[in-house]
């Protein structure tokens, strides 16, 4: 069992989700059931999993919920494409959201691929 409180590829989401809701914040009005609602939900679902996986005993059960993870990014990832898209978000900011996700990407991938080794041990 891992203490999520003491992993970086949990809190740093959670700082992404802070920012994801600010941005979304000055989306219009309209959006409020759409691309708002969906990148909220995909931004907490990363961190969210990670907790719930960290309470698994197995390693294989807590490498499921770092997919789940995984996942959630590439949905807010394509979500913050269709935002700049509809001009939400200039290309800079999509930028700078990009590079963010990316690196929890790889934290993520990297830390599944030790648990599998752990586990193999």
């Amino acid at each position: 069992m891992h203490h999520f409180r003491r992993l970086n590829i949990w809190s740093r989401p959670v700082d992404l989700v802070t920012d994801i809701y600010r941005l979304t914040n000055t989306f219009p009005a309209h959006e409020r059931f759409g691309l708002i609602s969906q990148m909220q939900r995909a931004a907490i679902s990363c961190p969210t999993n990670i907790t719930e996986g960290s309470a698994k005993s197995g390693y294989k059960d807590f490498a499921r919920f770092l997919e789940i993870a995984y996942g959630s990014l590439l949905e807010l990832e394509t979500e913050l494409i269709v935002a700049m898209n509809l001009e939400y978000i200039d290309v800079e900011n999509y930028e700078l959201y990009k590079n963010r996700i990316v690196e929890l990407q790889n934290m993520i991938y990297s830390f599944k691929d030790r648990l599998y080794q752990q586990g193999e041990s």
